[in-house]
């Protein structure tokens, strides 16, 4: 069978030889030899077809590991995965987009006009709609942990779930928490929110230094969302998560700070993979105390919020035991965030309670309509 060399199969199916090399390393396209003396590869003709969906998913964004899971599929089945990814993008582009026109209209009103303008802020034309949150939280010990090491709090403006760990967890989870809540009392303009809230998780971090002193041993994972009346601000560090059930659909809107997520967006693991992976729940970020290290940055961005958006806020006492699929189902068949967050509780607990269990649930609403 005639063989192409890695330099020919790179020109011929438009991967570079090192990506080529990567593939290889990541078994999402092994060369059809391999000198055993030189170690040099030689690709077959057909692999071409295959080289070329490779790169095509490259192009669209998809991640190594949903590439892996493509190339392991028959051809409809690829193609419903492909769709289901595009959607999934469309979806997150359409997030961004929103936040686009929302920071387009917020800069802009910051330029004097005419006050005979229909749009200028106070004239009677302009929509004077009013938002809230109505909310709940829940915390429960789980079926095995003696203790409850999470913190679950919801209030006018801040959301927020903490998962302690160490031998001070719980005053851990706890400190954190308490370091946001004066967020509740604030006025929040939009434009300001993320440096007030960069400012709390600096308390927030000094609160749990104070309770876990030189040891990096203890500390807590932290996600927070504060209201600003026309966005959520979130505020995200270690492996608690975000949620938000719009039009049905459930997209995470945090990414875990584990070293399983790290393995699994460099390909190196599958989503089955992780599941059973023995360091699943080994942390690359969170907030602990003043051990040698610098406490690393939390992930803090605005969010644009449209009514009818229902939020979940969870310790991974939750999102580990019970599928995102029944977490969707649950959020969506729930009359309000009390039953939703009992039910997802009780979902965890059915699933044998390994872990605490922390939920807050929270509903963007039309104030007038209540």
């Amino acid at each position: 069978m005639e063989m192409l060399t890695i330099g020919a199969f790179a020109k011929a199916s438009r991967l570079s030889p090192k990506a080529l090399r990567l593939y290889d390393e990541l078994e999402l396209l092994r060369p059809a030899r391999v000198d055993p003396e030189t170690g040099y590869r030689y690709y077959a003709p057909e692999q071409l077809e295959q080289a070329r969906l490779v790169a095509w998913l490259r192009r669209l964004g998809m991640p190594l590991a949903g590439i892996r899971e493509v190339r392991a599929l028959e051809p409809a089945a690829a193609a419903r995965e492909i769709r289901a990814f595009w959607a999934r993008v469309e979806s997150e582009t359409a997030t961004l987009r929103d936040l686009a026109a929302f920071l387009v209209d917020h800069l802009s009103r910051t330029v004097p006009r005419d006050r005979s303008d229909p749009s200028f802020p106070g004239n009677p034309s302009e929509d004077t709609t009013m938002l809230e949150l109505r909310y709940s939280a829940l915390s429960d010990t789980g079926l095995v942990r003696p203790a409850n090491q999470d913190t679950a709090y919801a209030g006018t403006r801040v959301l927020a779930v903490a998962d302690g760990f160490g031998s001070e967890g719980a005053p851990a989870s706890s400190a954190a928490v308490e370091a946001l809540k004066f967020l509740d009392s604030e006025p929040l303009p939009a434009g300001s929110v993320l440096n007030l809230l960069e400012d709390a998780v600096q308390g927030a971090t000094r609160a749990v230094q104070e309770v876990a002193g030189p040891t990096n041993e203890i500390g807590t994972t932290l996600t927070a969302m504060v209201w600003t009346g026309s966005q959520l601000a979130l505020v995200h560090i270690g492996d608690s998560r975000a949620y938000l059930l719009r039009d049905g659909g459930l997209f995470r809107i945090t990414h875990d700070h584990t070293m399983v997520q790290s393995m699994l967006d460099e390909g190196r693991l599958t989503p089955e993979e992780a599941t059973a992976h023995p360091q699943r729940a080994l942390l690359l970020k969170a907030l602990t105390g003043g051990g040698s290290a610098p406490t690393p940055a939390p992930d803090v961005r605005l969010h644009d919020a449209l009514v009818g958006d229902r939020y979940l806020l969870c310790s991974d006492g939750l999102s580990a035991v019970v599928p995102e699929a029944t977490i969707r189902d649950t959020l969506a068949a729930a009359p309000g965030p009390d039953e939703a967050a009992q039910a997802l509780v009780k979902a965890a607990n059915d699933s044998g309670g390994p872990d605490n269990v922390s939920c807050v649930v929270a509903d963007l609403v039309n104030a007038e309509s209540q």
